[in-house]
């Protein structure tokens, strides 16, 4: 596949560079050096990072830990990920509901640490479940989910990733276990996360920025590049992950990145060297 990108200078004059993390930074505890390199030559220049991950598996204390130990030079306020964005909605839209939740131990310490109640999962119905990508499943949460589901709870899930790359190949994400719960109680849950409107609304929030002024790094088209699509944001798409060539030459026209890089160490020469 051959693309053509515009103009380096549009990424070149962009304030705030948001950047996906695994498979675009790092796999798994794999770093990529250049990334560092290039996170560095932003900062140098005066531009403001952020990481945003959809993966909720973690809390942000662990991304804040992983990144240092990676050698990224972290501040906890640029990290943030799908279950800050899920956790800012349910306050916002759903003070005093109770929720059932399909994650790990860190989200559901993160969850009441914000002061959300949770339910265990053995009672008779529930205001709201949330399903996550979740490393401790069981098919007792998944037997609860779907029960208090069906008995009329409503559906939100933190994000859609169908799977997570990691440095010996996919596992099953967040939008795989929504898949289960979808397919046996007909109900398909709300998503937070990339590709929605309520991350890029907070990422705004949180940082300052309009959206003309943010450019996004990312290696998925359904998530990553199609935030950036669907709601103004420049979005660069590198092919270190997920995506691969044939599949940027299948998405039609109003999906595909407005740039394609091999990966970062790419964007980091055409810029600055």
């Amino acid at each position: 596949m051959r693309f053509q990108n515009p103009d380096l200078s549009v990424i070149r004059n962009k304030k705030l560079f948001i950047f996906d993390m695994d498979g675009t930074i790092y796999l798994g505890n794999q770093v990529f050096p250049f990334a560092i390199r290039f996170i560095k030559n932003l900062r140098a220049n005066g531009k403001k990072v952020l990481f945003f991950t959809n993966n909720a598996s973690h809390s942000p204390a662990f991304y804040l830990e992983k990144l240092t130990r990676l050698g990224f030079e972290p501040t906890r306020e640029e990290i943030l990920t799908s279950g800050d964005v899920t956790i800012e909605y349910l306050k916002r839209h759903h003070t005093g509901k109770s929720v059932y939740l399909v994650g790990t131990p860190d989200l559901e310490n993160s969850f009441r640490e914000s002061g959300i109640p949770l339910l265990k999962g053995d009672e008779a119905r529930a205001d709201i479940v949330v399903t996550s990508f979740d490393t401790t499943l069981t098919y007792q949460k998944l037997d609860n989910a779907c029960r208090l589901i069906r008995g009329g709870a409503q559906y939100f899930s933190t994000h859609p990733d169908f799977n997570c790359p990691t440095e010996t190949g996919f596992i099953p994400d967040s939008g795989a276990i929504a898949a289960f719960v979808t397919a046996s109680t007909g109900k398909t849950p709300t998503y937070f996360g990339k590709p929605y409107p309520e991350t890029v609304q907070m990422i705004g929030e949180v940082t300052g920025f309009d959206r003309s002024e943010m450019c996004i790094f990312g290696d998925r088209l359904y998530t990553d590049i199609a935030i950036g699509k669907r709601h103004g944001v420049t979005a660069v798409l590198v092919l270190s992950g997920e995506t691969q060539p044939a599949d940027v030459k299948a998405a039609a026209p109003a999906d595909k990145p407005d740039f394609v890089f091999p990966s970062l160490d790419d964007v980091d020469r055409g810029i600055y060297c």
